[in-house]
């Protein structure tokens, strides 16, 4: 079995009592789903923004974020039938009805209170906007 791990903050390495408490980095997934692609393509950028701003003094490669990953888009096929008096007997008439769900990911290593930041910021209507936040 594994060994419990303190719910306090790290601390630096240093002299005994001058230790320091670093802020927890933790996984933040924030998953962006829509099913207009442009209203999805003005929250990403966003978000992304929202994102860097934090950094903006560190270096690009180390700043624990990673480019938005484009999921597939789910593709929902419903097909119905058209019952009309008027047609002729022995045709049939269907209808067709698509939905698509795209979908956006972003992960970025941070603090939780750089999420209250990035959630903070308002986006297009229709986007849906999921954040999970994981332990180191």
């Amino acid at each position: 079995m594994a060994a419990a791990v303190a719910p306090y903050a790290a601390v630096k390495p240093g002299k005994m009592g001058l230790e320091e408490p670093q802020e927890q980095v933790h996984k933040i997934r924030i998953t962006l789903s829509s099913k207009n692609v442009k209203n999805l393509e003005k929250g990403k950028n966003a978000k992304m923004a929202a994102a860097v701003a934090p950094y903006a003094a560190v270096k690009p490669g180390k700043m624990g974020l990673e480019e938005p990953q484009e999921q597939v888009h789910k593709i929902r096929i419903t097909l119905s039938s058209k019952n009309v008096k008027n047609l002729e007997k022995g045709t049939n008439t269907w209808d067709r009805f698509e939905l698509r769900v795209h979908k956006r990911v972003i992960d970025l290593f941070s603090s939780p209170d750089v999420v209250k930041q990035i959630t903070s910021i308002t986006i297009e209507p229709g986007v849906e906007v999921e954040v999970t936040i994981a332990d180191p």
